[in-house]
This record gives structure tokens, C-alpha cells and sequence, in this order.
């Protein structure tokens, strides 16, 4: 669409910014076969034939998949390589295989259009989901299919100009598509980039979490993007806001050039804040943590001078697999992060999953996932993958300071059966020879408005609380935080979240228990000085943000925060953040 006062050579649209930064470069754009897959019916007699063409073409791009995975380079981002698993075992899956054959036989279909029908109704069984991250696997079966039609017709994998621009080594390329499977990435991983611009997808999409372990600017949701398009056409990416340049006049590019060295330039002026502690105006000192998914996310977290892992979702190692990790994988996963990390504090949340996030083929639907048989409530129902856990949670415990952190909990009787599981994993370790102190602390995701209402027994019974934002904005406001015709109704600066914030905080503190925020919230610099001034003295961020949430830190006064948050909640009003700077 075109922007007003703008010649028609220049237009912009917007999506979704997963990567902060700013590129300056020439669209690549990758072809979808999908879109363009031959769809007519054939003669009885030919169906034999035809399923043979499409196994052949399946084995084919399984065969690719396996060579790939061997030849994986040294720095792949770790997250790819179970999914590329994943792929391969799609392409054997009988759902996918014997399904679209019985198309052919029974509706006539040819191999292709069988093969898009199946896969159209696997990926609506996904993209009925509520979990975003679950929801978005749909993807997976999308670009299995595309990589099967693709030598259907006789085309490689990578589009063509990708190629051609790879060899002219131009570091100012921006890769323009519908999607990107894992599998490709690899291959254009050897292709310097400057960003990645997809019209699917979302923030945990594979684009996604790819792009941010490149750190480089990245748009998804574009829509019809890579359709309207040219291959060449240079492009400005606006990480920070979503937006996308197509075609920019010079005096544009004069000011996003400006804006990307500027960008770089406050990238190293924050760098130098590294080692600097992070203490307020009036001598407070403030935890900065990290989160992270995956376990060698942790060495960018030290790097980034995190005072610990204050969020690791465990529940990433179960994902994108048609197996459960061991004992000793997920021991092996934990005992990593607490290494890296040296002495600093490791918080590991529990799995959360259940209902909506079904495992190893369990094809469970819940009337409202979001309330359902989920996180601490399904590991209860769970008690084998649970002591699975457990037992290499406590082992990691051995080596450092391990931090064991139960997500959706609503009762205290929920409390005492963690517990209770917690000294059978204790008491089966100890069977078996394993000696020493399990180093652990135990604490609670306060993400539930039950428990920060009554938070008292809680703060009491545990040894540290984290407020999870995300959930009990959620719950607060009774807004499906994945919904986007209420998502502007998703209100984090709501008088009634705030007021249940700092009742967690203060209430916790008159117990002496430590408590952080790890949801969005913490890693919003622009809320940083608010939540200073409800009393929080632990954020948990990814660590990409921590220096700019420390930079914050360095210019705040508690004493004067406080005074003012508090009048404003006492009022019920809305908090000005321009009148905390």
C-alpha cells in the first residue's frame, strides 16, 4: 500500500518485528510450490503409477533431509537440528504418505494435489491450537509438502536468484518468503544476510528463533509480501516497528541510515555497560536475568553479564520431537546452563504443557486449554515424566545453584504434592548411589490471580516466587493473549494487574522472599522505572535487553518511584511513565 505524499515506485507494509534493528538491502525472494501445484484428476488405471511418483518423490526429499543432518555445519543453531528430525520422520508418517495415496485411489487426485489436500488438513488441525508455539508447527507440515512438490516438478530446493546472489557475496541481502523450513535455512545460512522477511509465522516461529540466534532484523505475518514483491527491489527493515520499505526514496534511506548507525553506535555504548553492577541513584541493587529456551542460549546470557538464568522453559527440550528426552538428555540439557553459568543461580521451570500441548501423539482437547489439564496440573497427572524431571533436575542441582520453579500454581495442595514428588526423586537417587546436596531451591509461578490474591502461605511455604506477566495479564483481563480481535484489550499497564504486581512483591518481602517478573513486562525498558517503583528488585529478560533495562536501572530513584506508583494505584490510576523519567 502506499503511504500518503509518496511517489508509487516507493510503498511499505507492516508485520510483525521478532528482531530488533535496522537492514538496508536487495529483496531475494524464494519461490512457494504450493501455490503454484498442478491440480487434475487421472485415469483409473494410472493410480498405481501415480502413488509410486509421490512415495518416490517423499523418499527423495526424506533422503535430502538425511544428507543434510550429516553434513550439518559447526555453528547450526541447535534448535534445528531436532526439528530437521521431525521433517524426516513427516515425510513417513502414514497420516501424510497413506492418506494422500487414498486420495489419489478413491477421489482420482494426482500426486500433487493429493498431497496439498492431506497436508491442508493436517496443518487446520494444528492452527486450531491455542499454544502460539504449537499452532505455528502447522508450518512444519506446510514446508514438508513444499519441499515434496518441489521435486515433483523437477525444481531445487533454494530458489534460484538465492543462488545467484550467494555468488556475488553481497552482504546486503534480504530474504523475501512465504516461509523458510529449518532445512533451508541451513543451506542459506552460508549466504551472509541482512534480514529475513516471511509472510507466515510468528514470534516462535523457526524464521523466528533462527534470526534472532543470527541477531539480525527479522518481520514476520507480512501476508501476501513475497507475492507483491520483486526479485532486486531494494528494501529498508524496520525491526523495532514491523515495517517494511519497498523501494525507499534517498532522502528515506539518508534517514534510516542515520537510524542504523545510530542503532549500532547505542549497541556499543551499552556493551560497556557490561560489567557495571546494576545499582539505582539511591545505592539499591537490581538482579538482571535471563531467559532462554534452549541450552546454549546460556552462553549468550553470561555474555551478555546476566546475574543468572532467571527463566529456562523446559518444556523447549520436549518440542518439535516424536520422542521424550532421557533422564540423562534433560540432565545433560540442565548440567550445561548451571556450568556455563558458574556459581550464578539457575531457575528451570517445570514443563508446561498439557491439554493444548500434547505429547508423543496424545490427541487430548480441552474445551478451554488455557484452564485446563496443563503445566503444574498435567505433571501431577503425570507422575513418570514428572520423576523423570525431577530426578535430572535434582542431579544438575549437584553442581551449582539450581532454582526449581512450578508454573500454574492455584492451590497449596498443589504445593505439597510437588514436594511430596520432589522427596521420592530425592529418595530413588539416593537408592541408586548418587550422594552429595542437591542444592535447590523451590518456587512458584504467581501467573494464577488465586495465588496473588492469597498470597501469603505461598510466599510462607516456597523459597522464591516469579511473576509470570504474560499468563495473568491473560487471566486478569480475561483476554485470550492469542487472539487478535481482543488483543487490544491485552492491557499490562491495567490499575488491577499493577495493584496484584505489588502485592506479590510487597507481601513476599515482609516474608523475606525473594521475587522476579520473567513475563514481556521485565524486558520492556520503557517499563523499567514502574516496576522499580512497585518494589521489584529482579527482572528476567531475554538477554538481548538486559542492557538496556541495566541502562534504566542506572538512572532510577527507588525512593522517588515508589512514591509515585504508589499514589497513582492508591487513586486507581493509570501510570504516566513520562512523569517516572
Amino acid at each position: 500500500m502506499l503511504e500518503p505524499n509518496q511517489s508509487p515506485a516507493m510503498w511499505t507494509m507492516a508485520g510483525q518485528g521478532v528482531v530488533n534493528g535496522y537492514a538496508i538491502g536487495k529483496a531475494a525472494v524464494m519461490g512457494a510450490a504450493a501455490l503454484e501445484a498442478p491440480h487434475y484428476y487421472i485415469e483409473p488405471e494410472a493410480i498405481n503409477a501415480e502413488c509410486a511418483r509421490l512415495h518416490q518423490a517423499m523418499d527423495q526429499a526424506r533422503d535430502d533431509l538425511v544428507s543434510i543432518a550429516r553434513q550439518l555445519p559447526a555453528d547450526t543453531p541447535l534448535e534445528i537440528i531436532p526439528v530437521l528430525e521431525v521433517h524426516r520422520l513427516l515425510l513417513d508418517d502414514p497420516m501424510l504418505r497413506q492418506q494422500s495415496c487414498v486420495y489419489i485411489t478413491e477421489r482420482l487426485y494426482n500426486a500433487e494435489w493429493a498431497l496439498t489436500t492431506q497436508g491442508q488438513n493436517l496443518a487446520a488441525q494444528f492452527e486450531q491450537i491455542e499454544d502460539p508455539y504449537l499452532r505455528e508447527r502447522s508450518a512444519d507440515i506446510r514446508q514438508v509438502i513444499e519441499r515434496v512438490l518441489l521435486i515433483l516438478s523437477g525444481q531445487a530446493p533454494v530458489h534460484h536468484s538465492l543462488a545467484i546472489h550467494a555468488e556475488s557475496h553481497d552482504p546486503g541481502l534480504i530474504v523475501v518468503a512465504r516461509d523458510i523450513s529449518p532445512a533451508d535455512m541451513l543451506r542459506l545460512r552460508k549466504i551472509r544476510f541482512a534480514a529475513f522477511l516471511t509472510d507466515l509465522g510468528g514470534p516462535t516461529s523457526h524464521t523466528a528463533i533462527v534470526a534472532r540466534s543470527m541477531n539480525i532484523p527479522a518481520v514476520v505475518g507480512l501476508g501476501e509480501f513475497r507475492r507483491l514483491v520483486r526479485d532486486g527491489d531494494q528494501l529498508i527493515v524496520d525491526g523495532f516497528k514491523g515495517v517494511v520499505i519497498v523501494n525507499p526514496s534517498e532522502l528515506v534511506l539518508q534517514q534510516y541510515r542515520k537510524l542504523q548507525a545510530a542503532h549500532l553506535s547505542q549497541r556499543e555504548q551499552l556493551a560497556q555497560l557490561r560489567d557495571t553492577p546494576a545499582v539505582t541513584l539511591d545505592g539499591i541493587a537490581v538482579q538482571l536475568e535471563a531467559n532462554i529456551e534452549l541450552p546454549h542460549e546460556a552462553q549468550a546470557a553470561f555474555d551478555a553479564g546476566a546475574d543468572g538464568v532467571g527463566l529456562f522453559r523446559s518444556e523447549f527440550l520436549f518440542m518439535g520431537r516424536p520422542d521424550l528426552p532421557s533422564e540423562q538428555e534433560q540432565y545433560e540439557a540442565y548440567a550445561s546452563v548451571v556450568k556455563i553459568m558458574q556459581g550464578r543461580a539457575v531457575t528451570i521451570r517445570t514443563l508446561d504443557l498439557g491439554a493444548d500441548k500434547a505429547l508423543d501423539g496424545e490427541q487430548t482437547v480441552a474445551t478451554n486449554p488455557a484452564l485446563g489439564l496443563r503445566a503444574i496440573r498435567y505433571c501431577l497427572a503425570h507422575p513418570d515424566l514428572f520423576q523423570t524431571q525431577l530426578r535430572a533436575l535434582l542431579r544438575a542441582s549437584q553442581l551449582g545453584r539450581v532454582r526449581i520453579l512450578i508454573p500454574m500454581i492455584s492451590t497449596m495442595e498443589e504445593v505439597k504434592a510437588v514436594r511430596v514428588a520432589l522427596e521420592q526423586a530425592q529418595h530413588s537417587l539416593r537408592s541408586e548411589g548418587y550422594t552429595g546436596v542437591f542444592n535447590y531451591e523451590l518456587g512458584a509461578m504467581v501467573e494464577v490471580p488465586a495465588i496473588a490474591i492469597a498470597i501469603e502461605p505461598f510466599a510462607q511455604n516456597l523459597d522464591f516466587l516469579s511473576i509470570g506477566t504474560n499468563d495473568l495479564i491473560q487471566y486478569v483481563m480475561a483476554v485470550d493473549r492469542t487472539d487478535a480481535e481482543v488483543m487490544d484489550l491485552y492491557d499490562p499497564m491495567h490499575p488491577a494487574v499493577l495493584r496484584l504486581i505489588a502485592h506479590t512483591i510487597n507481601r513476599a518481602e515482609s516474608y523475606g522472599k525473594p521475587v522476579s517478573v520473567c513475563g514481556e513486562m521485565a524486558g520492556d525498558a520503557r517499563l523499567t522505572r514502574m516496576l522499580l517503583g512497585l518494589g521489584l528488585r529482579c527482572f528476567s529478560m531475554p538477554a538481548s535487553q538486559i542492557m538496556l533495562v541495566k541502562q534504566q536501572v542506572l538512572q532510577a530513584h527507588t525512593g522517588d518511584l515508589r512514591h509515585k506508583v504508589a499514589t497513582a494505584l492508591n487513586r486507581a490510576e493509570r501510570i504516566d511513565l513520562l512523569k517516572l523519567n
